[in-house]
């Protein structure tokens, strides 16, 4: 795979970054992997099991990732494995993109108080603790500072049906992002949550009544509609850019202007 850049004035010419939850080619991450590389940017996918590979790596190849790691964040050091090759191909890391969720299907539709300490925890490891792992492994490879992104969702800040205990770890997830950008600010490193409005999804399929909700979400939009992966991937990409040099901590909402609608 080929690493010249054809257009050194892209916003992303020379800049090297992870990014993680490519699923399919519905995934918000696959979005935001074809946004970065159209601006210019060098990547490292990942995919989390054998079944997910024979989907994602078909993906990978046509977008020239660098690299093509398995991921599980719930096995002990794979996240720290990925990163040490990203290390040893890139030398540094200018941006990394963490797209990781889940939870079990019973703490998504039934009562937060219903959940299990077992469920409520591998919810917690993989959706928000796995970001601050990967800060830590990231830390030594952005000498020359750069940026952090998670994906969120409204939930974590209002009650939506059939959600559940997800909207608790997205609420602590968005904590984590200011948290982060406080210490991670003086080193350069910036740290942002996207919250994109509802996109039927891999990951969305296992929501109640998901249908219900991109009809009502399109119908108190500002903008009439709800957003698309490549929207989400727009943006995301350009919080990976020097433009957004002057921004961290945020919550960025991309869903048309639903969220500022009671």
């Amino acid at each position: 795979m080929s690493t010249n850049n054809p257009n050194p004035l892209l916003p992303l010419a020379g800049k090297k970054g992870l990014i993680t939850g490519v699923a399919n080619d519905k995934s918000i991450a696959y979005a935001v992997a074809k946004a970065v590389r159209a601006l210019g940017g060098e990547i490292a996918l990942t995919y989390q099991n054998d079944k997910t590979a024979m989907y994602t790596r078909p993906l990978a190849e046509s977008l020239g990732a660098r690299l093509f790691e398995k991921l599980d964040v719930a096995q002990p050091g794979s996240l720290e494995g990925v990163i040490e090759k990203c290390g040893n191909e890139f030398g540094e890391i200018d941006f990394a993109v963490h797209s990781m969720a889940f939870c079990n299907g019973e703490d998504l539709h039934g009562r937060v108080i219903d959940t299990t300490e077992a469920g409520f925890d591998a919810a917690m490891n993989i959706s928000c603790h796995s970001f601050l792992r990967m800060a830590k492994a990231l830390e030594p490879l952005m000498a020359h500072g750069g940026s952090l992104i998670t994906m969120s969702y409204l939930g974590a800040e209002r009650v939506v049906r059939n959600y559940g205990v997800m909207g608790i770890i997205k609420a602590a997830l968005e904590s984590a992002v200011r948290y982060m950008a406080y210490d991670l600010g003086p080193k350069g490193i910036r740290v942002f949550a996207v919250s994109p409005g509802p996109i039927m999804t891999r990951a969305a399929s296992g929501i109640a009544n998901f249908n219900q909700l991109l009809e009502a979400d399109a119908a108190k939009a500002p903008l009439g509609h709800t957003v698309t992966i490549e929207e989400v991937g727009a943006l995301t990409a350009f919080l990976c850019t020097d433009g957004s040099s002057g921004m961290t901590g945020q919550t960025i909402y991309v869903d048309a202007g639903a969220h500022i609608v009671a």
